[in-house]
Order: structure tokens, then C-alpha cells, then sequence
């Protein structure tokens, strides 16, 4: 993964320099406009953009037809993509939201969700994160796509299956845009009961990743290793029990978190071609099923009103013995990982705020806050890598000196990145005590956002003006990247512009 840009410039430049827009004019407004979004992530356009002329020019970016969701993330994708190094073993979490504009109801271009009444549109997303740590390494993919109207003539079953168009081939097209890892590295595809797909297993094996998909359809028809085609309901019964452990249970609308007592059985099985073939599948099938491993967790004695907990896993890698299994369900562990940062992206990017009157307008600015939601994330994160690397070495020195003065920290004190982070939380409302547990994305941000502005003001008092400074003219000046160096050397030190002089 690479180091996180604390300055929204900086990391603005990062992410979408390289978007092929067809002008670099065009270039030059988004990492403008991006640097103000990152600043105040969850704010409308209006209240990002800080001049009438910038907010001029941000409605007409997000208006040319130029300008397309794909070609806003693509950059940010492809350097999540390239960034794994060779021995990396990386987990890439698919899952699908909606993005609900129903109460928009003047926008035009959108699509039915939910029970067919609302409307907007589903992304679906494929995020990158470290099997080991969990480190979130960026977006891999990402695609918008629109629910058909229902129809007016009932179609067949098997003809719904047989379409392109179903919902459910995003996730094997998804998968066929990430590609192949480069030699020497693994990725893993993370699905929920959704990607319980034959077609979406293919489709993983042939790109050379390995995936880790929970099964949605006990009554398929699986293979024993001796020839026997049982429903796979049939085969975890006659699986010998491999010992028990505990999960945690998250809470839901109708049952508290837990912990659950489970056991624990594993297996392969072969699963073959299913009864109706999509025309992918004519094309593509292998002359042999798909030999997988599976690992049941059931839960035997559930409290009362509580529904037992049950997941069965497809896996490409082997589970021969308890530790292997239990790798599987840790990779399966990080699967709400996605979840997170799809609420980063509507809570705290405020995706579903946007007042845009065109549909197409609405996926552009997606584009733009899914790339700020993976840095909300990476900013919780970041504390987790590296606890007591110190501060200086991953954050602006001017924004520590700056933080240390806000929060009545002494400026001698030196600061890991965890007690960065946690002060930035603090900033921005968390409490800090023993018992309020490491600060969520949501509170970080929140001090973040203060942060830039408390930067900025300092600099404007100073009588400074804006100026693009690159990382190594950063690092001479101690400078605030976003608003320039310091003018003169000759601040008073009690007061938030000295405590940036006295960076220097």
C-alpha cells in the first residue's frame, strides 16, 4: 500500500492526475475540486467549492460528457492494482450497494431500487486490503449499473438466467475488469451469498485468483471426491465435526451483537456445470468441475430468539486441516471491511445528499467522493499499521506542531503516528478515555477537516498565498502543502501562526 497523503493536494494530485479527460485543463479543475472535496468531505458542492468561479467550474466538469465514473477512479484502481508487490497475499471484498436518490424526485436518469419504487442506481465495489492486517490498500474496481424496468410480459425463469443483463453477472464482470495479479502475487476475491454464482467461480479460477465465497444455495447438487452427486446440504451433514471456536456476531435490527459457539467442518467437494448454461459459461466451461474446498460453521445451540449462525465457504485453497480452514474464515472475517467503506462513502461523503437533476451528473460526483471514501478509511487505519512510527516521518511537520498547539500537547513531546491519529480524533470530538476503544473513521475526518482549516487561517494571517509545493520543497519549508511556506520567520510563537514558524 502506499503511504497515505495527509494534504489534500498532495493526494488529490496522486489520484486523479492521470484521468483521461481529453483536456488537461479538464485535469487541472479535478485536482482542484478534489482537494476541496477531501477537505470537507461530506459538504455539497456549493459549500466545498470556496469562490463562484470554482464552483463554476466544478458544475461544468461534473456536466461533460467527458468526464465518466470510469474514467475518474481508473487512475486510483490501476495504482491500487500495481502497488502489490511480489509475495503479497492480498483480499479483494465484492460487494453492492444502492445509492438511494428517491427523494430527489426532480432528478431525471435514474433506475428503480429496492422494492421497485425508489429510485437511483447500484455500485458495486471491489476493495483491496491485506489479508494479514487488514490494511486497506485502495478500490481495485468499481461499477455503476442501473436495475431493468420490470416488464410488462412475464419472462421465463431460465431466460432471466441465460441474460447478460442480470443483476448478478456484475460480480463476475467486476472480477474480469480487476484481471490477473502480476507473478508472485496472490489476490483472493471476498464474496457474500450474492456471488453464489458457478460462473462468478469460473470466472476467478480463469483470472488466476483465488476467492472465498459463502453459499447462498444449500440444495445445489455438489460431487464427492468418489463420484457421488448429493445436494450440499447433504454432504456438510456427513462431514465429521473438527472442534469448535467462537465468532463474533455483529448486530442487526432485530438481535444484539454476540459471540457465537460454532462448529467447525471441512471438506471438498467438485461443483459441476449447473443446468442452465449462460452463453459465457458455453464458451468458457472447463472440461472438469471446479474442485473447491468447503468450511461450515454451525451454530448447535443458539440462544433463544437468536437465529443460529450458519456460513458455509467455497474456497479455492485447501482446507486439509483446521489451520488452513481457519485462514478461510479469517479471510471471510474482513468481508465487512466493504461495508464500512460503503458507509464512509454515504455518511461520510454524503453521496446521497448530492442535489444533481441528471443521473449521469450523480455517478461523476460518485466517482469523486469513492475515491475520498477509501482515504476515510485509510485514515482509521493508518494508526494500526505502523503504531510508533513517529508522526513526523508520515504527517506534514507543520500540521503535528499545529495539532500539538490546538490540543495543549508540549511542543518537546514527540508523537507515534497512533497518538497523531488519536489527537486528530480527539479534535474532532472523541474523548479519548481508556474506555472509548481506538477512534472510528467518522470522528478522525471530523479533525481532519478542522485541521486543514486551522492550517489555513494561520496562513492567510501570515498574508501568505496559495502554492503547489511538491513533496521535497514540503519537506525543506515545513511548510503547510496546501497553502505555501511561511513568509517570514518572525511569527510570535504563542499564537497558531508562530507554531507553524517555529516548524521551520
Amino acid at each position: 500500500m502506499a503511504t497515505l497523503l495527509w494534504d489534500p493536494q498532495l493526494w488529490a494530485q496522486r489520484q486523479f492526475k492521470d484521468c483521461d479527460l481529453k483536456d488537461r485543463r479538464r485535469n487541472q479543475r479535478l485536482c482542484h475540486f478534489a482537494t476541496q472535496v477531501a477537505a470537507h468531505p461530506d459538504a455539497s458542492t456549493p459549500q466545498q467549492a470556496e469562490t463562484w468561479a470554482d464552483l463554476k467550474g466544478a458544475y461544468r466538469l461534473i456536466n461533460c460528457a467527458d468526464v465518466t465514473f470510469q474514467a475518474l477512479i481508473a487512475p486510483h484502481c490501476q495504482q491500487t492494482r500495481q502497488d502489490c508487490q511480489a509475495g503479497d497475499v492480498k483480499l479483494i471484498l465484492n460487494d453492492t450497494t444502492e445509492l438511494d436518490y428517491t427523494a430527489k424526485r426532480k432528478t431525471r436518469g435514474l433506475g428503480p431500487i429496492g422494492n421497485g419504487h425508489g429510485r437511483g442506481f447500484f455500485l458495486h465495489s471491489g476493495l483491496m486490503v491485506d489479508a494479514t492486517t487488514g490494511q486497506v490498500d485502495g478500490m481495485a474496481a468499481q461499477e455503476i449499473f442501473y436495475r431493468q424496468e420490470k416488464a410488462t410480459k412475464k419472462v421465463a425463469k431460465n431466460t432471466r438466467r441465460k441474460s447478460p443483463d442480470r443483476e448478478s453477472a456484475v460480480w463476475g464482470r467486476v472480477i474480469d475488469r480487476i484481471g490477473r495479479p502480476r507473478e508472485g502475487v496472490t489476490w483472493i476475491h471476498v464474496c457474500d451469498r450474492g456471488a453464489d454464482d458457478y460462473e462468478v467461480m469460473l470466472r476467478a479460477v480463469r483470472q488466476g485468483c483465488g476467492f472465498v465465497i459463502r453459499a447462498a444455495k444449500l440444495n445445489r447438487t455438489v460431487r464427492t471426491l468418489d463420484g457421488r452427486n448429493l445436494p450440499l446440504r447433504d454432504v456438510l451433514d456427513g462431514l465429521p465435526p473438527q472442534g469448535q471456536r467462537d465468532i463474533a456476531v455483529r448486530a442487526t435490527k432485530k438481535e444484539p451483537a454476540r459471540t457465537a459457539r460454532v462448529t467447525l467442518r471441512m471438506g471438498e467437494i467438485f461443483v459441476p456445470l449447473p443446468k442452465v448454461l449462460t452463453p459465457w459459461i458455453r464458451e468458457h466451461a472447463p472440461p472438469e468441475p471446479l474442485r473447491v474446498s468447503v468450511v461450515e460453521l454451525r451454530e448447535e445451540a443458539a440462544p433463544t430468539k437468536c437465529k443460529p449462525v450458519r456460513w458455509v465457504l467455497y474456497a479455492t485453497e485447501a482446507a486439509q486441516a483446521v489451520v488452513s480452514a481457519n485462514q478461510i474464515i479469517a479471510h471471510y472475517e474482513k468481508r465487512p471491511k466493504v461495508e464500512e467503506y460503503h458507509k464512509a462513502l454515504k455518511t461520510g461523503c454524503g453521496v446521497q445528499k448530492r442535489q444533481y437533476r441528471q443521473g449521469h451528473r450523480l455517478e461523476r460526483i460518485a466517482g469523486v467522493l469513492s475515491v475520498v471514501a477509501v482515504r476515510l478509511l485509510q485514515m482509521q487505519s493508518a494508526a494500526r499499521e505502523t503504531p510508533e512510527r513517529p508522526a513526523e516521518e508520515v504527517a506534514p511537520r507543520a500540521w503535528v506542531q499545529m495539532l500539538k498547539a490546538v490540543r495543549n500537547v508540549p511542543r518537546q513531546q514527540p508523537l507515534s503516528i497512533r497518538e497523531f491519529v488519536r489527537q486528530l480524533a480527539g479534535l474532532g470530538g472523541h474523548l479519548l478515555r481508556k474506555g472509548d476503544g481506538e477512534p472510528g473513521w467518522q470522528t478522525i475526518w471530523r479533525g481532519h477537516e478542522k485541521l486543514v482549516m486551522l492550517l489555513r487561517g494561520a496562513r492567510l494571517a501570515q498574508g501568505t498565498p496559495q502554492q503547489n509545493l511538491d513533496r521535497s520543497s514540503r519537506n525543506r519549508q515545513a511548510g503547510c502543502p496546501i497553502l505555501g511556506p511561511p513568509k517570514s520567520r518572525g511569527a510570535q510563537t504563542n499564537s497558531a501562526a508562530g507554531w507553524l514558524e517555529k516548524c521551520g
